[in-house]
C-alpha cells in the first residue's frame, strides 16, 4: 500500500456520513396497545421491536443497512466482496 494513499477514498468517506446522516431516530419512542414500541428515522421508515428483536437492535440493522448500501454504491468495481452486488439489492 501507497503511504501517500488515502486510508479511506473520499468517496466511501463522504458516502458512510450521508448514511449516518440520513438514518438518525426523530420524535419520542411510541408505545402500541399491542405491546410493541416504534420511532421514525429521518429517511421515513418506522422502527419497532417484534417477537425475537429489541427496538435498539432494530435501530442497529437499520444504520448498518443504510451504511452498506451507501459504500455499495461508491466501492470500485473491482474490489472483492462479501456478499456480491447486483443491481437488484440497491433501493428503489
Amino acid at each position: 500500500m501507497d503511504p501517500h494513499e488515502p486510508a479511506v477514498s473520499a468517496s466511501m468517506r463522504r458516502a458512510k456520513a450521508h448514511a449516518r446522516a440520513s438514518h438518525v431516530t426523530v420524535g419520542q419512542v411510541r408505545h402500541l396497545e399491542d405491546g410493541r414500541v416504534e420511532i421514525d428515522c429521518s429517511c421515513g421508515m418506522v422502527l419497532t421491536n417484534g417477537p425475537e428483536w429489541s427496538l435498539d437492535e432494530h435501530i442497529r440493522l437499520h444504520r448498518a443497512e443504510a451504511r452498506y448500501l451507501a459504500l455499495s454504491e461508491v466501492a470500485p468495481a473491482g474490489m472483492p466482496r462479501l456478499i456480491p452486488v447486483t443491481a437488484d439489492r440497491f433501493p428503489r
